[in-house]
């Protein structure tokens, strides 16, 4: 499996000169790919053939060195230009699978040009461009430099590529591309149902409670002052781009902390249970109501992915219970499905007398659900054994009604 590792260079700017090189990587990139998606969008106008993509690295990378319009296209390394005309052509057959139908999920647009003002820089180093990792742990760059790296913990392998990013806030960080090979965790006989929401982030089949953390919230005081700070600065000034950064760096804060907490979570799920089911919510639909600022807060996305690949990862079982299931209005004891339970009804009572906490109640009905789903795929009987008919069900009665004896 490959998984990638994001390490902070450190210390918190690399040297101004070191700054100053990778602007121009930033910048030599995004050229590339703004000429080449030019070219393209040009050709297509006039009515002229889909440029390949090895005409097309001719015209932007090669030819264009050559002219004194793009001869600083020569101070960077030429694996940083290939990358970003590699983003390109899969930026346009992600696009054309989408609208063809050969690509599965929401829709994808066709690449947009990249903007100096992106919130978000990145470059990309294959092997091809020798970068390597020191001997006192810095990160060689070609024509960068030796970038000093904050180590969080060794990497398992071999990086098979570098991506260097300057997030919004000014952060630079190093994304290594790996290859794992770690051994499945011991096998255990925990199996469990997560049932995802607002009030509690999550509700364990076992009873278990997790409290939402609420992050934006908890910022929210933080966040205003930031942004009322920044609506007071002139547009264009040095003070507004420090507030646009102070900004950026209070609400990377809030997705950091968030993170932390979503890998923490999962990584002690998968490590207690040898298989977890969660309910398929369509959390952008749920973005687009009353709650969405809450929704997109939780970041329930982000957590049940995470529960995805280290389920993958380490040998466990993960699957997505369908969201139409009616897991809060069925009762887990007897499998009665209540008529109606609005939102505001945390627990009820059935007909059979079992008195549930709704989102217990849904955790349990997710886990069983689960199961069943995970015995059918694995070839197991679908529907019910025969079972002893009773009396009177089956066979010839012993007198027929007159109107139907021969």
């Amino acid at each position: 499996m490959q998984l990638r590792y994001n390490v902070r260079l450190y210390p918190i700017y690399p040297t101004p000169g070191q700054c100053q090189a990778l602007a121009r990587a930033f910048g030599c990139a995004r050229t590339v790919f703004n000429d080449a998606l030019r070219a393209r969008v040009e050709a297509r106008e006039r009515g002229l053939p889909y440029l390949s993509d090895g005409e097309l690295s001719k015209r932007v990378i090669t030819r264009a060195k050559t002219t004194p319009e793009r001869a600083w296209l020569g101070e960077v390394s030429a694996v940083v230009l290939q990358q970003a005309l590699a983003d390109l052509n899969a930026a346009y057959r992600n696009f054309f699978a989408s609208i063809t139908g050969r690509r599965k999920g929401p829709k994808i647009a066709a690449p947009r040009f990249r903007s100096r003002k992106d919130a978000r820089q990145a470059i990309r180093f294959t092997r091809n461009a020798r970068f390597a990792i020191t001997a006192g742990g810095r990160l060689r760059l070609p024509k960068i430099g030796e970038v000093p790296v904050r180590w969080s913990r060794p990497l398992p392998s071999e990086p098979s590529s570098v991506t260097v990013i300057k997030d919004a806030a000014g952060r630079y960080f190093a994304s290594f591309v790996v290859e794992t090979t770690d051994a499945p965790l011991p096998e255990t006989i925990g199996e469990i149902g997560v049932d995802l929401g607002l009030t509690h982030f999550a509700v364990t089949s076992d009873g278990r409670k997790i409290d939402n953390p609420r992050f934006l919230r908890r910022a929210a005081k933080k966040l205003r002052k930031a942004q009322r700070s920044l609506s007071r600065k002139a547009k264009g000034s040095n003070n507004r781009r420090k507030a646009v950064v102070r900004v950026a760096r209070a609400h990377a804060q809030v997705a950091d902390t968030r993170r932390d907490h979503a890998h923490k979570l999962s990584t002690s799920i998968i490590r207690d249970n040898q298989a977890v089911y969660v309910e398929n919510l369509c959390v952008s639909g749920l973005g687009r109501t009353s709650l969405a600022r809450s929704v997109h807060d939780a970041g329930w996305s982000q957590f049940t992915a995470m529960l995805e690949y280290k389920a993958a990862r380490y040998g466990r079982t993960f699957a997505r219970v369908d969201r139409f299931f009616p897991s809060s209005k069925l009762c887990s004891a007897c499998g009665t499905v209540t008529a109606s339970l609005p939102l505001s009804v945390r627990s009820w009572s059935c007909l059979c007398g079992a008195v549930h906490d709704r989102d217990v109640n849904a955790a349990k009905n997710i886990l069983a659900a689960g199961r069943a789903d995970r015995l059918n795929a694995r070839g197991g009987t679908v529907r019910p054994g025969p079972a002893p008919a009773r009396p009177g069900e089956a066979g010839t009665p012993s007198k027929l009604p007159a109107t139907l004896a021969v």
